[in-house]
């Protein structure tokens, strides 16, 4: 039989008293909880209320219908809370940029598929119309494995998206710069090896790509630098500076050519100050670094010969005195002009005078050791620095080699050309204690060198200095005749030894010193030429000549010729002839009543040149002789294609006619070679009846000289014409004179020569 349970027990009832106090315990405890859950709902609102952004909750559908927005709602996207919710005003798909919804919808779709948080940024469009990048993150709400709802938090991002952007911006920037930037970029270590370069770096050093340049490069120093010490000096700036600015260096590239670079560079370091890396610019400046040489080179060389000029001249020479100083030594200054160098360069032109100077530099420099210096002033002068010189024996010996060297002849575009040259040493400390008192001392030398003769050199004395002096007052008292025209010119007759008449005129220049007196050419003409005022006076000279003549004339006095001399650079100008032409018009002169005198030398400088000249000349009708014929050295080939009409006997030989029999013949051959070339022959400096009857006897033409009359000025010369005409005495003795000489038997005249 089955066990009954046993009855419960009754509980006892509380008594009412009791009750009443759990009551109002429960009740106490319920009114806890709801104070404490108003005030999680108060400090949740407080919470959602001050959070900058907005939590939300909204269905999974395609309008994100919103069921809760909270406050910031309205910060966010400038529509209030309720007019957002259940879509009231607008519908938060709606407010969601265009070009996201679709991105957005399907990330979110892919999270919550998954039942993963989602995390997604996109744009939306305000109220305002003012576009605005939100961040959402969120998580779905799931009943039995549906989602019911999504809830989660969206905040402004637009200015960390912003800043993004213009960082992603920076960066693309300064990626392409990096990439295409003509200027290579580096960064290096401390120890030098390359961390960073761009493709122009790598390019610039060689390579074919950066990677290649790091990988190859492990030693800046002894790698990169032909000198070792540019990078310790890189170093040293780095550390004391902190930059390196135009840092300019030879670099080898790869494969071993050469290049200069220049580098700006600073140390990059961190918070703490310690040095982590240098980064810099590197630019390839061989082009300009190769001009700027160029350029000093220019300013420091003569275009001509490419030796050193004047400026670069006085750099050598105050470093080679200093060095004298130190080693108790000398330094000899050697002044070397060419000479007559201006003639060669007149009559055959710059191209040639240019080659020949440079063939004169390469003969100078062969002279010299290395430690020497051969300069050119400019023109035709050069000087030699000469240092270390023990003695003046060797002095002299490098100065003859120089001397004989340039005398030497040379051949310029088929033409054989000769020049010699003079020069002038000064010696440091001896002669001068600076470079221009040096210069000036050799110049004083150079230019007695000349006085004797030329093609040879002297040492400065100081009693130089007073024969300077004076040609310096030379040059300045001619200067001043030029300017003011400080001339004056006499005539010396030409008498015919047939008729014994006067049959022309030479005019001589004179020049009136400050008391009224007249110099000599021979005082002169020299400085005229070396400083080119000749072919002003030469001007001067060839129009007041031309005047006179045409004055004579229209006084009804016998028509003949003047004579005049020309210098070489007269001959050499290009419009000698216009300036004939000029003088002959101005003078309403006729062309045949003026004679031009030419020396030997002048017309055997460029013979071709001057024989086109004289064509001209000749074509005019102006007579031309040859001056002090037999003194220089003719070639009878050329002799015959000169258009000349005279030949002048050089008085020298005239002089020493009845004492000298090498002159005697001398003179019969000219006048023999004259005649047989159908010219003229005179005879100058006649002063004795010995010499002109000399000069009868042979049969020549006519003379001049103090025999028959000084040479006088224009009003002198006037008053001669005028006895002449009227039959004055001496003229009546010296016809009759020269009648008497005509006359004589042949046999007799042999017979005088013969003794003569």
């Amino acid at each position: 039989m089955a066990r009954q349970p046993a009855p419960k027990k009754q509980k006892k009832p509380k008594p009412p008293a009791a009750i009443a106090v759990e009551l109002e315990k429960r009740a106490h405890e319920i009114g806890l909880s709801r104070r404490a859950l108003r005030e999680k709902e108060r400090m949740l609102a407080t919470l959602m209320s001050n959070i900058d952004g907005m939590v939300y909750r909204r269905r999974d559908d395609a309008q994100w219908t919103m069921e809760f927005v909270s406050d910031g709602c309205f910060d966010l996207t400038g529509y209030r809370p309720e007019e957002l919710l259940l879509n009231h005003t607008v519908s938060f798909a709606e407010i969601e940029h265009p070009e996201d919804r679709a991105r957005v919808r399907g990330e979110i779709a892919a999270a919550l598929g998954e039942k993963r948080r989602f995390f997604v940024e996109y744009r939306i469009q305000c109220r305002s119309g003012e576009i605005k990048w939100v961040w959402e993150r969120g998580v779905g709400i799931y009943k039995r494995g549906a989602v019911v709802s999504i809830e989660g938090f969206i905040e402004n991002v637009t200015e960390r998206k912003v800043a993004t952007q213009a960082l992603q911006q920076a960066e693309r920037s300064f990626r392409s710069i990096f990439e295409n930037a003509t200027e290579g970029i580096f960064q290096t270590s401390p120890d030098g090896r390359y961390l960073n370069v761009n493709p122009a770096l790598a390019w610039i050093y060689g390579f074919d790509t950066p990677a290649e340049l790091i990988a190859s490069i492990g030693d800046i120093q002894h790698q990169i630098y032909t000198d070792v010490t540019r990078r310790t000096e890189f170093m040293r700036l780095m550390r004391e500076v902190g930059t390196v600015t135009n840092f300019v260096s030879e670099i080898r590239r790869k494969g071993g050519d050469r290049i200069w670079v220049s580098e700006n560079a600073r140390a990059v370091r961190d918070e703490a100050g310690n040095l982590l890396f240098f980064e810099g610019t590197v630019e390839d400046v061989t082009a300009t670094k190769l001009n700027q040489e160029k350029l000093e080179h220019l300013a420091n060389h003569d275009p001509v010969t490419n030796l050193p000029n004047r400026l670069l001249m006085n750099d050598r020479l105050r470093q080679m005195m200093l060095n004298a100083q130190r080693t108790t030594s000398i330094v000899a200054v050697a002044l070397v002009d060419l000479d007559h160098f201006k003639l060669i360069n007149d009559t055959f032109g710059h191209n040639r005078g240019d080659q020949l100077l440079q063939t004169m530099s390469h003969r100078m420099l062969a002279c010299v050791r290395e430690t020497d210096t051969v300069v050119r002033l400019g023109g035709d002068e050069f000087v030699l620095l000469l240092s270390g010189v023990g003695r003046g024996e060797a002095m002299s010996q490098v100065v003859q080699r120089v001397l004989q060297a340039i005398s030497r002849p040379s051949r310029i575009e088929g033409r054989e050309l000769s020049v010699s040259c003079s020069v002038g040493v000064s010696i440091f400390p001896r002669d001068g204690r600076d470079v221009q008192t040096l210069l000036r001392n050799a110049d004083t030398a150079m230019y007695k060198a000349k006085e004797f003769g030329r093609n040879n050199f002297q040492f400065y004395s100081p009693e130089m200095n007073t024969v300077m002096a004076e040609r310096l007052e030379m040059q300045t008292s001619l200067r001043n005749a030029v300017d003011h025209e400080q001339f004056e010119l006499l005539y010396q007759p030409k008498v015919d030894l047939v008729s014994g008449r006067i049959a022309g005129m030479e005019a001589l220049l004179r020049v009136k010193d400050e008391h009224g007196g007249l110099s000599l050419p021979e005082n002169f003409i020299k400085v005229a030429e070396e400083t080119g005022l000749i072919v002003k006076i030469g001007e001067w000279v060839m129009r007041e000549a031309c005047l006179f003549n045409r004055a004579l004339q229209d006084r009804g006095l016998p028509v003949m010729r003047v004579a005049i001399n020309l210098s070489a650079r007269q001959l050499t100008r290009y419009d000698l002839v216009r300036a004939v032409q000029h003088a002959l018009s101005e003078a309403r002169l006729p062309a045949q009543c003026l004679e031009l005198e030419l020396t030997e030398s002048m017309v055997m400088g460029d013979p071709e040149s001057v024989i086109a000249i004289l064509a001209q000349l000749q074509a005019l009708g102006i007579h031309l002789s040859i001056d002090d014929f037999g003194t220089g050295y003719s070639s009878l080939s050329y002799l015959k294609r000169f258009p000349v009409t005279s030949l002048k006997i050089d008085q020298s030989f005239v002089h020493e006619l009845g004492q000298d029999e090498n002159a005697s013949a001398i003179v019969k051959a000219v006048i023999s070679l004259g005649h047989s070339l159908d010219m003229k022959v005179i005879a100058e400096g006649v002063e004795t009846e010995k010499q002109m009857s000399f000069l009868v006897e042979n049969g020549c033409d006519a003379m001049q000289g103090y025999l028959f009359s000084r040479p006088l000025s224009g009003e002198e010369f006037v008053t001669l014409l005028e006895r002449e005409g009227a039959g004055g005495e001496n003229f009546s003795v010296l016809r009759q004179l020269c009648a008497n000489y005509r006359a004589r038997p042949v046999s007799e005249l042999v017979v005088d020569a013969a003794n003569s």
